[in-house]
């Protein structure tokens, strides 16, 4: 079995963090959501795959390299083109027009393969979804799960027979109009055949294009329906509580990384914390590098990234902080995700750091924010001699 791993999208709904990453980028215990697929995929055998590629390419693609580190081989396919000033341009080709170039230029998919989308966690039996595609003589399967009917409007639900094969899609229905609670989890697995129903040179996508189109035709099209763990990270808000629950210890086979120095408390190498008055609750990780001044507090669960500073009377309390994220003196930061210069806090609403009415954070390895934070600390000292 071979895979496909989809991560061409910008993942616009979870700005601020795609601004700079792509999705299949964004970290779970610092290392990428794609790291977790690429492992996983590994377990099962899956040692050959290739990722269609287009916003932020780079950053996917020196991260990851030809699969070397994970013992599997990794191709890539970019979907865009470099115009006359020599900019890269971003262009999607859609789910299914990506692997349809894929296969005109080199035939990679020549036998059965698992196609996955590169932002979710996954803890599937790949071994035993091949095995009832196979029974079933499935020319594509979807791997689908229940979820309350109170959710269906954010996924692509998928309508049966009683014997798996798929009638139609819904494409985020109401709960009204939802003719099923059982929903695409973005995992499919094809046979080679799949690729002649894809036009060519053209934006074509799986869900919205493709599969109508097998529906349509009659062909043995079958939803599985798997319990297992998939976390999807669809939303910051998703975001944030996948690294609540993550941290909590709720996700099986999900460790906090670095040396357990306390209860519930996690750091990185060369990590310093200064206890006079400092207050941690876990669970709490603390990045390599990190500082953590007097009188500080930090209520968990709270992920810190390497190289931030938190400065003397902060207090962060159920958040996410990017790497090189310098709070500054006496600012409270509560159930938000701090990413460089923008905040998302647990609603939903991003802020820009000029949008606070007094400096917040700044980046940890500019002089001039470490500058402000001394300058505060040094107001609070005098204060309190006073």
């Amino acid at each position: 079995m071979k895979a496909m791993i989809l991560a061409a999208g910008k993942g616009t709904r979870v700005r601020p963090l795609t601004y700079d990453l792509p999705k299949p980028m964004i970290p779970i215990l610092g290392k990428p959501v794609m790291a977790y697929l690429i492992e996983h995929l590994a377990k099962y055998g899956v040692n050959e795959i290739m990722v269609n590629v287009s916003y932020l390419h780079e950053k996917i693609e020196d991260y990851f390299g030809e699969g070397h580190q994970y013992d599997v081989q990794i191709g890539y396919s970019f979907e865009g083109y470099t115009n006359d000033q020599g900019e890269v341009v971003p262009q999607p080709l859609g789910s299914a027009g990506g692997m349809k170039k894929i296969q005109q230029f080199g035939g990679f998919f020549d036998e059965t393969t698992i196609v996955l989308c590169g932002d979710a966690l996954i803890d599937l039996d790949i071994k035993s979804a091949l095995f009832e595609h196979k029974r079933k003589g499935a020319l594509a399967s979807v791997v689908t799960r229940e979820v309350p009917w109170d959710k269906v409007s954010s996924y692509g639900v998928v309508v049966t027979e009683k014997d798996g094969r798929i009638k139609s899609f819904q494409e985020k229905p109401s709960q009204a109009e939802a003719l099923s609670n059982f929903v695409s989890t973005g995992i499919y697995i094809f046979e080679p055949a799949i690729l002649d129903l894809i036009p060519p040179g053209q934006p074509f996508d799986i869900g919205a294009d493709l599969f109508p189109l097998l529906a349509a035709k009659g062909l043995p099209f079958y939803a599985q329906t798997r319990a297992f763990n998939w976390i999807d990270i669809g939303s910051v808000t998703d975001y944030w509580e996948v690294c609540q629950s993550v941290l909590l210890g709720e996700v099986a086979h999900m460790d906090v990384p670095g040396i357990q120095i306390n209860d519930g408390l996690w750091v990185g190498l060369n990590t310093s914390i200064d206890w006079n008055g400092t207050q941690i609750e876990g669970p709490v990780y603390i990045g390599s590098g990190c500082r953590v001044e007097a009188g500080a507090r930090i209520v968990g669960p709270t992920w810190i990234g390497h190289g931030s500073h938190i400065c003397q009377g902060a207090s962060v309390v159920r958040s996410v902080l990017f790497e090189y994220t310098r709070v500054l003196p006496n600012v409270s930061l509560e159930e938000m995700i701090v990413f460089k210069d923008y905040s998302v806090d647990r609603s939903g609403e991003m802020r820009h750091v000029s949008e606070y009415e007094l400096d917040a954070w700044a980046n940890a390895r500019d002089r001039r924010s470490k500058r402000r934070g001394d300058e505060a600390n040094d107001t609070i000292e005098k204060r309190n001699l006073a």
